[in-house]
């Protein structure tokens, strides 16, 4: 191996590290901002499914799993 093949790979690793950091902080500051818009004045709305599938009450892209069915 070079040195020029090295130094390739190191700043392509470097690459991945960065660009990792960046979406993560990225992805962070978004979410963060859509879970605080919970109504000061009472409990939280509970996560559940609708009959039809789709889930109630949850602002993120992943849902928990086994959550309860909506009344």
């Amino acid at each position: 191996m070079r040195l020029r093949d090295w130094a390739q790979g190191s700043s392509v690793f470097l690459a991945v590290i960065v660009a990792g950091y960046v979406s993560t902080s990225y992805v962070d500051q978004r979410f963060a901002s859509i879970g605080t818009h919970a109504p000061a004045n009472g409990p939280a709305p509970t996560t559940c499914v609708g009959e039809d599938g789709s889930w109630k009450n949850w602002p993120w892209p992943n849902v928990p799993t086994l959550s309860p069915k909506c009344p």
